[in-house]
């Protein structure tokens, strides 16, 4: 049954299939680059391509600040202006992003391009409070899946067509993600409804529209404030696989580029299958409480065996369970989307934005110097798969502090205690 609050009268299942395919173009745009990089940092720095590495850590690093710092900016506007103009202005941005780095001429003006797409980068929060919107409180954490889903499809695909691309230049994949990003905005502002209904809107305020200002807000809810807490410390943890498993690959099972290339994509395959289609089977059934604890129990596992695998089918099978520990993303936006309420859906996925872009910064440094200081002939104690077993650690912390939550039945808040929670976000 429609909505009213979609004005195109489309169906809710329709509004998230155009969600879904926005994601899975955004993701596909972001993977098409990332077999060229180093080719394109070669060329701007004229340095090997060991030393412009560290220029390539320097740009991930600069996107993941600026996700940390307009996270909260663009969920606010969100909130405001509603979530079609905000993921509208991001798609079109992306597309002046990618052409800006197609043109590179010098290596700053790499750094301007990635600057914006750092900041332009809404479309995943955007896209969860488009969601929210268009979600039952019961069925939210199922249909947060489609983030992490359209992310996976993109994954697989992006990177693919962006190594294939590369055999034409270095530049080339770049202006694909252009046409892309392009595509994806003509298709958003032709079919993407518009989500937030007015009554649920408000005003714009610039102290609540930065990550620290938008934590004191989340903080009136004592419970969503300790899941931040958790899910930060469950991203510094996953993010351990775009940090070291390159390196952890070569290092351990010798792998070569196109061998490891394949278990990114049967990463991105397992993310897309877990979090598109399982998690909608499996969650209604358990509950948001009780899958939130199979997907960390699951990231346990994989994080522990991942620790101390010395062969590469040890390692295929541990991507199966690091697969299934996707469910724990939804999971957690789930439980906290139904503690705040409507009107600060946007401030909400921006803060979880927030936090993610603030572990990207983290977990590189950590989990780099982690597998540097445990590997390598040089090293004291041989132990290449010691930022596995931190992460470990992590996951388990985060386990501890959501224990509360993953009970086998989460009560929802009721309507009375859903129109008090809407004082402080109004």
């Amino acid at each position: 049954m429609a909505r009213k609050e979609l004005r195109s009268g489309i169906s809710k299942r329709s509004a998230l299939g155009f969600i879904l395919v926005t994601l899975v173009l955004n993701s596909m745009g972001i993977g098409l680059m990332m077999p060229v990089m180093p080719s394109l940092l070669t060329e701007l720095t004229s340095l090997p391509v060991s030393e412009a590495a560290r220029w390539g850590g320097a740009l991930s690093v600069v996107y993941a600040l600026m996700q940390f710092a307009f996270g909260p900016t663009l969920g606010n506007l969100s909130d405001r202006f509603g979530r079609r103009p905000v993921l509208l202005v991001s798609m079109f941005a992306m597309a002046v992003d990618y052409l800006i780095m197609a043109f590179s001429w010098h290596l700053a003006v790499l750094f301007i391009g990635r600057t914006l797409s750092g900041v332009a980068g809404a479309t995943f929060s955007a896209a969860s409070a488009f969601i929210a919107d268009v979600s039952s409180k019961e069925d939210r954490a199922k249909n947060f899946g489609l983030v992490g889903a359209g992310f996976g499809v993109g994954f697989v695909l992006g990177p693919m067509i962006g190594g294939y691309l590369g055999e034409y230049g270095p530049r080339a994949p770049f202006y694909a993600a252009a046409g892309l990003s392009f595509v994806n905005f003509l298709f958003g502002y032709f079919m993407l409804p518009e989500t937030l209904k007015d009554e649920n809107r408000r005003d714009f305020d610039w102290k609540r529209a930065n990550p620290f200002g938008a934590f004191k807000q989340i903080a009136a809810y004592p419970a969503v404030r300790t899941l931040l807490l958790a899910i930060f410390l469950f991203d510094i943890a996953h993010y351990v696989y775009p940090s070291v498993w390159s390196y952890y690959a070569e290092e351990v099972f010798s792998w070569s580029p196109g061998d490891i290339g394949l278990s990114l994509a049967a990463v991105g395959v397992g993310f897309a299958f877990v979090q598109g289609y399982l998690i909608r089977v499996l969650e209604p059934k358990l509950g948001p409480g009780r899958t939130l604890f199979i997907g960390l129990a699951a990231n346990l596992v994989a994080f522990a065996g991942l620790a101390v695998a010395d062969t590469g089918w040890m390692a295929y099978l541990l991507i199966s369970f690091a697969a299934l520990g996707a469910m724990a993303t939804p999971a957690f936006t789930g439980l906290m989307s139904v503690r705040v309420p409507d009107n600060a859906q946007g401030e909400l996925q921006g803060l979880i934005a927030s936090a993610a872009g603030l572990s990207m910064v983290v977990s590189p440094l950590v989990m780099t110097q982690v597998f540097a200081t445990f590997s390598g002939p040089e090293a004291a104690i041989s132990f290449p798969g010691a930022p596995f077993a931190l992460a470990g650690v992590l996951i388990l912390a985060a386990m501890l502090i959501a224990l509360p939550f993953m009970r086998l039945q989460e009560r929802l808040p009721s309507p009375s205690e859903a129109a008090d929670r809407k004082t402080p976000a109004e």
